[in-house]
């Protein structure tokens, strides 16, 4: 069955420098090398349709965090000829606190969300600082409102949301943590967000450290590399390389088209 292709586009609006592969990593294998972290949503463009992937965080939760905020969410898609209110559709990979903000910034969205991210975010682990702690509450109260809304679209397991455009369960960094898959003229790439933090985690099978289901994230890693078309294909969640590796859209030099070939 044929499908059509889509563009890809990683917006870059955050940084943070001051990490090393002992801050991030399970398994270092250089504790000392050092191992930043940049802060992307993505924007799929075809069929006259743009569908958002994340939402990113805003300049105040940030700070608080000591991340380096470069621009906003929302300026990054203005920039890339993408206007907030009229996107109609949001995919949440997970309910982290740096994935999940701007919700009223996106007056039209239907949000996709895994009935396992909402039972992890509003169950008995978030009574432990040591699990909840990745999570802004007020992200998963204005989620929960959503709900009552009838404004979140769940999904158990594999789904498709648009023509050939499908949302894959995998686990591991948070218990509803899901990838997107996407046909492009490349191939079939695999949007993972917090599946792979970097490419270093899944090529290495080395986890970033919040890992609350090891043997899920392994499980979501050999899923990953099933439905894309290479290890290229893999799109990670946080690897500045992806900024490095990929041509840049005309004028913004923080914004990345991942549907085309890699250039390194």
């Amino acid at each position: 069955m044929s499908h059509p292709t889509y563009e890809i586009l990683a917006l870059r609006y955050a940084h943070l420098a001051e990490r090393t592969q002992r801050d991030v990593l399970v398994f270092p294998e250089d504790h000392a090398a050092p191992m930043p972290l940049d802060f992307y949503i993505w924007a799929i463009r075809g069929e006259g349709r743009t569908i958002l992937l994340d939402t990113g965080f805003d300049r105040a939760s940030g700070d608080r965090r000591g991340r380096q905020w470069l621009r906003s969410p929302l300026d990054a898609l203005r920039s890339a000829g993408i206007d907030p209110d009229a996107i109609e559709d949001v995919v949440l990979s997970h309910m982290h606190w740096d994935h999940a903000g701007h919700w009223a910034e996106f007056p039209k969205a239907r949000f996709h969300l895994q009935d396992a991210e909402m039972a992890w975010c509003t169950g008995r682990c978030m009574c432990h600082r040591s699990m909840n702690f990745v999570f802004d509450v007020e992200h998963v109260v204005t989620a929960v409102r959503h709900v009552f809304d009838g404004r979140v679209a769940f999904h158990d397991g594999e789904a498709e949301i648009a023509p050939g455009i499908t949302l894959h369960l995998v686990g591991g960094h948070s218990g509803g943590m899901q990838v997107v898959r996407v046909p492009t003229a490349r191939g079939w790439v695999v949007l993972a967000s917090d599946a792979a933090h970097f490419w270093h985690n899944i090529r290495k099978r080395s986890p970033f450290w919040i890992v609350p289901d090891f043997p899920g994230m392994i499980r979501g890693w050999e899923l990953c590399e099933r439905l894309a078309d290479g290890p290229d294909h893999i799109i990670p969640g946080h690897d500045p390389a992806v900024l490095r590796r990929f041509p840049t859209l005309s004028g913004d030099p923080d914004t990345v088209q991942v549907h085309l070939a890699p250039e390194a």
